[in-house]
């Protein structure tokens, strides 16, 4: 295995766009601040780790086998569950499921209301 250190994301994302087969994802930037992308182009095996907190790297590997060793170690160190966030519940979802709803009760303020305070 070979690792070297990357500072542009944009380097990553170009092996990532390049990559033949892309193999599993772990973490997520927006809610872990790091993610781990495996994949491969043609008969090489790579790591693509990107991280707002560390240094980024891409990892090669010799063989498939060697990748999936690392595999289960980034979904333990990630959790194996791992799932988005749902941020709305079902009933906060904002789809207008109540087309017809009254909003009479409502009054847009105008420059008028500004007098009274």
């Amino acid at each position: 295995m070979e690792q070297i250190e990357v500072v542009s994301w944009k380097t990553l994302d170009a092996i990532k766009q390049a990559a033949t087969h892309n193999f599993d994802t772990f973490g997520d930037l927006d809610t872990n601040e790091q993610m781990a992308v495996f994949c491969a182009i043609e008969d090489d095996f790579f790591e693509l780790y990107y991280s707002e907190l560390e240094s980024n790297y891409i990892r090669h590997f010799e063989d498939e086998e060697e990748m999936y060793k690392y595999m289960d170690l980034r979904k333990t160190e990630f959790g194996e569950d791992y799932d988005t966030i749902d941020y709305y519940d079902d009933e906060d979802n904002f789809n207008d499921s109540n087309p017809g709803e009254d909003y009479s009760g409502y009054k847009i303020k105008d420059d008028d209301d500004d007098d009274d305070f």
